[in-house]
């Protein structure tokens, strides 16, 4: 067996297992932490892909100061524990839903994806060079400003979201 695919496999299993435990840890501390785990995992892969600058981005963006702002609020918010939560009649449905719909898109996507590697460019390309890393720089702040902007709202929307859940009433105990 090929080195590469031993270092896909082990990394592979690092991946799933830091994702189901952010999942089912009660701990929001903890979450976060296994979330770290599979970014700089995540971030392991783009390198064996051969893109180092995304890596880094990758390490730093999201390990670092999303999960720094992230662990933040929860400290800040003292909300380490999760509650026991009542589920609503209509959340198993719509997670069976949505789970069968990301299957059959995450299928999709490897069929069409198999179809397109053959019009992918020679290896022989250089994917780190200047040139190329000063086209995607101008393609990120030209043709994708929009999606960035909205993403940093989205987060700030979501940090305010959980300052809303978790304040307490005056006069309310824990």
């Amino acid at each position: 067996m090929n080195s590469d695919i031993v270092v896909f496999l082990v990394l592979s299993l690092i991946a799933i297992s830091s994702a189901l435990g952010m999942m089912f840890s009660r701990n929001a501390v903890y979450s976060a932490l296994f979330l770290v785990l599979n970014f700089i995992t995540v971030a392991v892969f783009y390198l064996l892909l051969g893109a180092p600058f995304i890596a880094m981005s990758q390490i730093t963006v999201y390990a670092g100061a999303i999960m720094v702002l992230f662990l933040f609020v929860i400290m800040l918010l003292g909300a380490e524990n999760l509650a026991p939560s009542k589920s609503l009649p209509w959340q198993k449905p719509l997670a069976y839903i949505l789970a069968f719909v990301l299957v059959v898109e995450s299928v999709y996507l490897v069929i069409s994806r198999a179809q397109v590697d053959k019009f992918i460019s020679s290896p022989e390309a250089s994917l780190n060079s200047m040139d190329n890393l000063r086209e995607m720089a101008m393609t990120l702040f030209n043709q994708y400003l929009l999606p960035f902007e909205i993403t940093s709202i989205l987060l700030l929307v979501a940090m305010v979201g959980a300052i809303v859940l978790t304040k307490q009433e005056k006069g309310e105990q824990k």
